[in-house]
């Protein structure tokens, strides 16, 4: 065991996940944790498993029920991904998910990492698990000054990972890369307590803080809407998702996509709607600002669905719009 697995197994963090390594835990945690700050999943994905103890449960849930354990997660693509994963490795496996590379890359949504990840945490294969956390890291190291989603710099991070694998306990060598780059090579690098300091070719030529190269990132379009939250008699109007879009499968209020002065002409109409708080809405590349309004009103049509006060806390929400619902809920409005 040389000084990085050293590092490792003395300052690794205790999460769930490292308990009880089944393919299906460790898989599961991956997921939840692509995007997602690791003291943000513990709940969740302590929640899933007993919602969801095994992949048979999964695959037999409804997706509505999926995404409501999701709720809060964000990336509900994610949430998606795993209900047709688990329907694959039902039919395909019986329900037990494979070792083999070949066979886990056919499966739904297991992207490289995840494929990596279950090989090497779950099997423990000879498997690179290369992360964002592991990118920084490897390209620190090796001091690696060329944009990091460039084939040729994906090319030779991959190479200089299989390099650090060490050939006995090659999963604890990727365990350790990952905790590395999320606690100490972190963007602002902290070198004095990193265990390579020493051998590290970025620190030795004063270029940590400017590495990795990153492209730039994509702009955030600001959007602004005005959230209509009807009511009539103990029934609020909501619309799901459609299938295919960034919030399939999710509820929302009406709204509408407004021009940021109509919204302050609609602030001055307080006489006629209850104006509710302000508040955002990230998602994707996308900042919305969400002006919402309670309206009490007789049923009208709508393609959109009447459904009763006290079953919409079952239902799935998109974040910013479970914002609204929790005010109005403590407002004692509903």
């Amino acid at each position: 065991m040389n000084i990085l697995e050293q590092w490792f197994e003395e300052n690794k963090r205790d999460f769930p996940w490292r308990i009880n390594r089944t393919p299906y835990r460790v898989w599961i945690s991956e997921v939840m944790l692509q995007q997602t700050r690791a003291s943000v999943v513990i709940p969740y994905f302590q929640r899933f498993m007993e919602l969801f103890p095994d992949v048979k449960s999964l695959y037999i849930a409804p997706i509505e029920k999926v995404i409501k354990a999701w709720e809060g997660l964000g990336y509900y693509s994610r949430a998606r991904n795993l209900h047709s994963a688990a329907k694959d490795i039902v039919e395909k496996f019986g329900g037990e998910i494979p070792s083999s590379e070949k066979e886990l890359l056919s499966i739904r949504g297991f992207g490289p990492y995840t494929v990596g990840a279950i090989r090497s945490f779950a099997f423990q294969q000879r498997a690179r698990a290369i992360d964002g956390n592991v990118m920084r890291v490897i390209s620190r190291y090796f001091c690696i000054e060329e944009e990091i989603t460039k084939p040729a710099a994906r090319k030779k991070i991959i190479e200089k990972t299989e390099e650090l694998l060490d050939p006995n306990i090659p999963w604890v060598t990727s365990e350790a890369l990952i905790e590395l780059g999320a606690t100490i090579c972190t963007p602002k690098p902290k070198c004095d307590a990193c265990p390579l300091q020493n051998t590290c070719l970025a620190k030795e030529r004063n270029r940590e803080a400017y590495l990795p190269l990153k492209a730039k990132d994509e702009t955030i379009t600001l959007l602004y809407r005005i959230v209509f939250v009807f009511e009539s008699d103990g029934f609020i109007l909501v619309r799901k998702g459609e299938k295919g879009k960034v919030m399939a499968d999710l509820y929302e209020f009406s709204y509408i996509e407004v021009e940021r002065e109509l919204e302050y002409i609609l602030n001055q109409a307080d006489q006629l709607f209850i104006k509710l708080t302000p508040c955002n809405h990230t998602f994707t590349k996308y900042k919305a600002h969400l002006f919402p309004y309670l309206i009490k009103t007789k049923q009208f049509e709508s393609e959109n669905e009447w459904i009763e006060i006290a079953k919409l806390k079952e239902l799935p929400f998109s974040s910013g719009h479970r914002k609204i619902l929790t005010e109005v809920q403590k407002l004692g409005k509903l």
